[in-house]
């Protein structure tokens, strides 16, 4: 199935003319038809005979740059000209911008063509994508069961094959949760290094960030070097050198440490440990030395400074929505009550734990090139709950604990790649973020790949 290919091999053959852009659109769109009406991953598909019309226009002109001909549905969390952009939110189910946020304008401008949108969670919160608007986006490997989130809709796309190529973004494991769920791959790379949108507060907030997702490595590389790179109207900017084409790694005295639940501190749902140090066999086997580790930082303490922060930013930039009369979810109301209560006091003290344990990360990678831990604490769940309210026979005292694993990474801006780990009792998937110190984005990406190779993972396909 053409649908099916790796993005680097699609691009590969765009760009000798070995294969045309309507050819691909076309199959990408029969794609979407038999599939996406059973999981609704894609929403804000843009009229099929303008697609084409692009396509061929495509066909006809030079070749614009790596993504060229190569069709991309942007997450519903990123304005594109002339699509409908929701964010999730009846408030926004309208709203059709007349310019591209940075990140379309960089896929735009390398030859992709935009097609409509991935399905999210109300305004990204949430692991769990539904939304008033579009509705609820379905696990393809068990369709009652939720996709995981924000990202949710762009790991679904990409496991029934309706892309090649997704964008995504992570605050609490937006990225990492649904690749896990969805036996896909994605990078979060070290903050900084994707610019965000050049608008409003820019020096402050350093939790979210954008990122690739795709079916191999080597597809996030091809991403990666899109989208990454400093804005210059945009503070703490990163310089990237490029890394596709991606080569592997020897993995023969690499050191891997193995955080499992964080000494207890992270309820998990039976099977989920096991499996993910079945899947750390596939690294030993090949000469890493694993190492199973304590915990290295209070867990209470992470979790405090980073509920104050995520408040913190979310208040700042839904509260205004909320005052202007904007129907909002409950989490994110929750949100914006807590953040407001904060005083600056509060956010410095959040602040000063981020750094201790930005600090202890960077001595932790002195003696290993990567931590690893497991991209949820539950399995998918049912499509009609909001979320877990328990694991383990522990209560979540939010609607956002059962993703407490994810805070380590997006606490101290680390670079995670997140890759498949294979499949528990009852056929669903589970992942392992494996992170690394900033700036380790491109050695992650090659440990990735060669794990890929030895896996291959996302061939086993969901069964629609």
């Amino acid at each position: 199935m053409l649908t099916r290919d790796p993005a680097t091999t699609l691009s590969t053959r765009l760009q000798r003319r070995k294969l045309g852009a309507a050819e691909l659109m076309q199959a990408t769109l029969d794609r979407i038809d038999a599939v996406n009406g059973r999981v609704n991953a894609i929403v804000g598909l843009r009229d099929c005979d303008d697609l084409m019309r692009r396509a061929r226009a495509l066909d006809s002109g030079p070749v614009r740059g790596p993504l060229h001909g190569l069709p991309i549905a942007v997450k519903d969390l990123v304005n594109v000209a002339g699509l409908v952009s929701t964010q999730g939110s009846p408030a926004f189910a309208k709203t059709v911008p007349d310019r591209d946020d940075l990140i379309a304008a960089r896929m735009r401008e390398a030859g992709a063509i935009l097609i409509g949108k991935t399905n999210v969670p109300e305004f990204g919160l949430g692991s769990h994508t539904f939304n008033p608007v579009y509705g609820a986006t379905r696990n393809p490997y068990d369709t009652a069961l939720s996709s995981g989130g924000s990202s949710g809709g762009a790991a679904v796309a990409l496991a029934t094959g309706m892309l090649a190529l997704a964008d995504g973004s992570d605050m609490m494991g937006s990225l990492r949760n649904p690749a896990g769920w969805n036996n896909v791959y994605s990078l979060r790379p070290s903050w900084g290094l994707v610019p965000a949108e050049p608008v409003d507060e820019s020096f402050l907030h350093q939790l979210s960030t954008l990122g690739p997702m795709a079916r191999s490595p080597s597809d996030l590389a091809l991403l990666m070097d899109v989208i990454a790179g400093p804005e210059p109207t945009l503070p703490h900017g990163q310089p990237h050198a490029p890394i596709h084409p991606l080569g592997s790694a020897p993995l023969s005295g690499l050191r891997i440490g193995w955080l499992a639940d964080w000494d207890g501190a992270y309820p998990m749902e039976p099977g989920i440990l096991s499996l993910c140090e079945e899947a750390l066999h596939v690294f030993s086997d090949l000469g890493a030395e694993v190492t199973s580790l304590r915990a290295p930082f209070p867990a209470d303490a992470l979790w405090d400074s980073w509920v104050t922060l995520r408040a913190w930013a979310v208040a700042a930039s839904l509260g205004p929505l909320l005052d202007d009369g904007a129907d909002i979810k409950d989490s994110g109301q929750w949100e914006i009550a807590h953040g407001r209560r904060l005083s600056a006091i509060d956010v410095h003290q959040a602040s000063v734990t981020r750094s201790r344990w930005f600090r202890r990360a960077v001595a932790l990678f002195d003696s290993y090139d990567a931590l690893v831990l497991p991209t949820a604490q539950a399995w998918p769940f049912a499509l009609d709950i909001p979320h877990p309210h328990s694991i383990a026979g522990v209560a979540m005292d939010t609607y956002h604990r059962w993703m407490e694993v994810m805070i380590p990474v997006s606490l101290a801006g680390l670079p995670a790649v997140t890759v498949p780990a294979g499949f528990g009792a009852v056929g669903l998937p589970m992942g392992l973020q494996i992170f690394g110190r900033r700036g380790a984005d491109r050695r992650l990406l090659e440990i990735a790949a060669t794990y890929h190779d030895n896996t291959g993972w996302p061939e086993k396909r969901p069964p629609i």
